[in-house]
């Protein structure tokens, strides 16, 4: 099992990322998929996830309407879309596969100005 997130980086506030976690080694189908996030000194805390088979999402009420999760079944990916962005989100993102606490090597969202 791997995962392998992308498309972190620097961005003005009121701006917007897309992550990507790009999986290997299984199928997407049939597990909840998470994305987490973790600033300097705080602990790492859950933003959102899909369950694949079911569609159905999740979010922390601190990215309600702002952050969208999906999935794209043929590449086996999974992405945050993350809009209005605020310098509170800044944060390194992990992509973890519940079952199994499998978890990436995350990507760094900075959000300033």
């Amino acid at each position: 099992v791997q995962l392998v997130e992308s498309g972190g980086g620097l961005v003005q506030p009121g701006g917007s990322l897309r992550l990507s976690c790009a999986a290997s080694g299984f199928r997407f189908s049939s597990y909840t998929m998470s994305w987490y996030r973790q600033a300097a000194g705080k602990e790492r805390e859950f933003v959102a996830a899909i369950n694949w088979a079911s569609g159905r999402t999740n979010y922390a009420d601190s990215v309600k309407g702002r952050f969208t999760i999906s999935v794209d079944n043929a590449k086996n990916t999974v992405y945050l879309q993350m809009n209005t962005l605020k310098p509170e989100d800044t944060a390194v993102y992990y992509c973890k596969r519940e079952f199994g606490g499998y978890w990436g090597q995350g990507t760094q969202v900075t959000v300033s100005s």
